[in-house]
């Protein structure tokens, strides 16, 4: 049984959760666009000083890992950041917008290259994130 105390501490630790993930959500997308927009791989120039060699954080499967994954992490930073908020439906919105387009602006940058791998790595991160809030969200 869940007391009256418990549960304003419960509401308080989550305002501390939230004022937390907001600026970290954001931070994050700052960051990802900054590795998207970048002519190269930053994280390749940063551990082989060769802006040509994207480092792998596992081998690629059908889609690309690295772009799943950061894909994912972002659609769970979002998720948790704006699951009690009216903007929800905005931000699925947005995660599938900015996986596609950021993928879509590789075919203007100079180093980078368009990639349907990445660009399903990207939306897979997404829908697998959304789907499981869908069904959390249902049954919860």
């Amino acid at each position: 049984m869940i007391t009256d105390k418990e549960s304003k501490i419960n509401i308080k630790i989550m305002k501390i959760i939230n004022t937390i993930l907001f600026p970290v959500f954001y931070l994050y997308n700052l960051i990802l666009i900054t590795f998207y927009l970048y002519p190269g791989s930053l994280l390749g120039y940063i551990f082989y000083n060769d802006i040509s060699i994207e480092p792998k954080i596992t081998n690629d499967f059908i889609i690309s890992s690295n772009h799943f994954y950061v894909f994912i992490v972002l659609s769970i930073l979002g998720v948790f950041a704006y699951q009690n908020t009216k903007k929800i439906k905005f931000l699925i919105i947005y995660l599938f917008l900015l996986a596609i387009i950021l993928e879509l602006i590789h075919i203007v940058i100079p180093v980078r290259t368009f990639e349907l791998r990445d660009l399903f790595g990207n939306i897979l991160g997404v829908i697998l994130v959304i789907i499981i809030y869908k069904i959390k969200d249902k049954y919860a």
